[in-house]
Parts: C-alpha cells; sequence; structure tokens
C-alpha cells in the first residue's frame, strides 16, 4: 500500500502515534528522575564526608538527565510525523513502537545510572581511585539507553 495524502486516516493510527509520543517521553523522563533522585542521596552523603568532591559527583545526575533528553527527541520526532490525511496504521505503530523502545530503554538506564550513581559517589568520596572505575560503568549504563534511541529512531524514520 503506498502512502499518500488521498489515504483516508484511520483514528488508531493516530491514537497510536501519539501514545509512542507519550510513552517514550514519560517512561524515559521517568528513567531520568529516578537516576537523578538515587545519585543525588549518594551526592548528599559524599557533601557530608567531603564537600569539595561534590562538583566532581554531578557527573552521575548529567548522564542521567540525557537519558530524558533521548525520550524528548523521539517524542518530538513521532509527535510532528503524526498527520491526519495519509498516516497510516503501520505508522502508527512504528511510533507506538519506538516510543515504547525508547521508554523502556529509557527507564532501565536511568536505573542503573542511579544505582551505579549513588554507590560510586560513596564509594569515590572513600577511596578516589575508585572515580575513573564509575564513570566507565555509567557509560555503559548509559548506553543502554542510546541503543533504545537508536532503534527507536530507525522505527520512527519507517
Amino acid at each position: 500500500m503506498s502512502e499518500g495524502p488521498d489515504l483516508p486516516t484511520l483514528p488508531q493510527a493516530v491514537l497510536c502515534g501519539y501514545l509512542g509520543c507519550t510513552v517514550g517521553l514519560v517512561l524515559a523522563c521517568f528513567g531520568a528522575a529516578i537516576g537523578t533522585a538515587q545519585s543525588g542521596k549518594g551526592i548528599c552523603a559524599l557533601g557530608v564526608m567531603r564537600p569539595e568532591m561534590v562538583m566532581r559527583a554531578i557527573i552521575p545526575v548529567v548522564m542521567a538527565g540525557v537519558v530524558g533528553i533521548y525520550g524528548l527527541i523521539i517524542s518530538v520526532i513521532i509527535a510532528t510525523n503524526v498527520k491526519m490525511v495519509g498516516y497510516l496504521t503501520f505508522k502508527g505503530l512504528a511510533a507506538l513502537a519506538a516510543g515504547l523502545v525508547v521508554g523502556f530503554a529509557g527507564l532501565s538506564a536511568g536505573l542503573a545510572i542511579g544505582v551505579v550513581g549513588d554507590a560510586g559517589v560513596r564509594a569515590t568520596g572513600q577511596q578516589p581511585k575508585l572515580f575513573v572505575g564509575m564513570i566507565l560503568i555509567l557509560i555503559f549504563a548509559e548506553a543502554l539507553g542510546l541503543y533504545g534511541l537508536i532503534i527507536a529512531l530507525i522505527l520512527s524514520t519507517k
């Protein structure tokens, strides 16, 4: 079936498109919020022990925030592609899948960043040599969200 402005758009297709937009942003931001909160707890504990290291310990919070940006990118792409005329059910389902992929990947990445950020920041406060190891683990946790972004980009451009 070819795509064009003369093809009818089913309401379910538009619903799937906007659901993908919503789910992607909400779940990714939920993951970012969990990562920020968990890492923030560790930073507060570090600030009591070693206040001079607090700014260095902000990295997990920044990485958790990036996960939310992944969801925002996909949501903007999906929202701008939804049309009231000529929007096929396939496109709507692809948009829903893209939102689910980036959302759940962002949620899992945010959880991982939060756990590693909390424990890593506290450990770095006691042994500064652990900082590089913490950053490497955070990079691998962030990569989970990036994998979701890549697949969601592929799905949303179908």
